[in-house]
């Protein structure tokens, strides 16, 4: 066995030397788990979904090669097995089947499992083979190779001459390599197609920064291994920057996995939240006309408060809606159109202030009158725009004004127009 020059490595003191240098491998831990926490409430819905379980295995095994490389733990897998650097080929077969899982993944996730084809079974035949006979190549040169130094934290460079030692190293090096290539390859041409979500397209460039950066990871690898080579001395390059670099990928990879789901979730929560805050002007005015409001609900959810008022605003305008002078509603909405409002803000506008008239004068008119034969459907619907354009008092008043310079002369003139039009045949 060959060793570096110089390479004899002090009595480690795990809770002292080891214990700093873990946190950059339990900080992407911990942030791959907070992923696959989040994630798992869907993937237990959705289980027969084979995509999500496939996110939820790849997130594990994610979180397994994180904290079987941590120094700490890498020590203790050596005393409890008594095979001194056993850790070494369990984290590289734990990063062979990470790196393999990721490429079927993205073969799967991207053509769908409807959409299949041939060649992409082919593929991901392939990968599944090829993959799966690295993790055996792995064990079998660790077994042929003669490494009893202990080495807790540059194992990759103080072996890199060592037979056997040397090309399982290697070997890990080139299909982690290949497959941060291929699956980086694939995400980013994922990403310049066209239709995809907005949550969907910024997840997937977050997965291909990530993975970009793994590029980085082999290249300080493979640099500081050349140099024992060549009898230099590079080893920061795999103590220090590779494990750095690691970290920020598997946080980013992290990240791309969850911004689609929890995007889209915090998205659709804001804008029910948006709602039925919106919903406030019109649900105010309805309470000076019933009295009583809802009643308070423990509890309830977003979805279910909107509901609620979205319901109690109905109920109220209903029978509100046979008191609108629709007259005035007309002459609303021209008026708003003659202040240069676009026709759907002038409808609301327009019906905004029918609303506030009924409102007001909601005991002048008999039930039963046949003043409120208009139409309600349109104003049903559009209660969202109502609520919004009773936010803004000047816009009304304006209209206000406007219509009323150009309504016919006579104070009862609309009054009369109503009973003569209720006295024809």
């Amino acid at each position: 066995m060959t060793r570096p020059p110089g390479a004899v490595e002090s009595a480690l003191d795990p809770a002292a030397v080891l214990g700093g240098f873990s946190i950059s491998f339990w900080v992407p831990a911990a942030v791959l788990t907070a992923a696959l926490v989040i994630k798992l409430p869907t993937i237990i819905r959705l289980w027969r979904d084979p995509l999500l379980r496939a996110v939820g295995g790849l997130l594990l095994l994610a979180c397994f090669v994180f904290v079987f490389a941590a120094p700490t733990t890498i020590a203790w897998a050596n005393r409890v097995t008594g095979v001194p650097n056993i850790a070494a080929p369990l984290v590289y077969s734990l990063l062979t089947a990470f790196c393999g899982s990721c490429l079927l993944l993205i073969i799967a996730w991207r053509n769908g499992l409807s959409q299949r084809t041939a060649a992409t079974r082919r593929a991901m035949r392939w990968v599944l083979c090829l993959y799966s006979g690295v993790v055996v190549a792995l064990w079998v040169l660790f077994a042929l190779a003669d490494a009893p130094v202990e080495r807790i934290l540059d194992l990759d460079t103080y072996y890199a001459s060592t037979p056997f030692m040397r090309e399982e190293i290697l070997l890990y090096l080139l299909a982690h390599t290949v497959a941060v290539l291929i699956t980086s390859r694939l995400i980013w041409n994922w990403v310049r197609t066209d239709g995809l979500d907005a949550w969907l397209r910024w997840g997937l460039k977050s997965l291909g920064i990530g993975y970009a950066m793994n590029l980085i990871f082999d290249a300080a690898k493979l640099t500081a291994v050349v140099a024992r080579w060549t009898g230099h001395d590079l080893d920061w390059l795999s103590t220090g920057l590779a494990p750095l670099v690691a970290c920020l990928s598997a946080i980013l990879i992290a990240a791309g996995f969850i911004l689609p789901h929890a995007g889209q979730y915090l998205h659709a929560r804001w804008r029910i939240r948006l709602a039925h805050h919106e919903l406030r002007p019109l649900y105010v005015l309805m309470r000076s006309v019933n009295g009583d409001g809802m009643p308070f609900v423990l509890r309830a959810t977003p979805e279910l408060r909107l509901i609620r008022r979205e319901t109690f605003i109905r109920d109220v305008l209903l029978p509100l809606a046979r008191r609108m002078d629709e007259e005035q509603r007309r002459r609303s909405y021209e008026a708003a159109l003659a202040l240069g409002f676009e026709p759907g803000r002038a409808k609301a506008l327009a019906a905004a202030l029918a609303v506030q008239s009924a409102a007001a004068a909601k005991g002048s008119v008999p039930d039963g009158d046949a003043a409120g034969n208009a139409d309600t459907t349109d104003l049903l619907q559009e209660i969202a725009a109502v609520s919004r354009a009773l936010r803004n008092p000047d816009e009304l008043a304006a209209v206000r004004r406007h219509a009323a310079a150009s309504a016919p002369s006579g104070p009862h003139s609309s009054t009369n127009d109503h009973s003569r039009e209720r006295a024809r045949p």
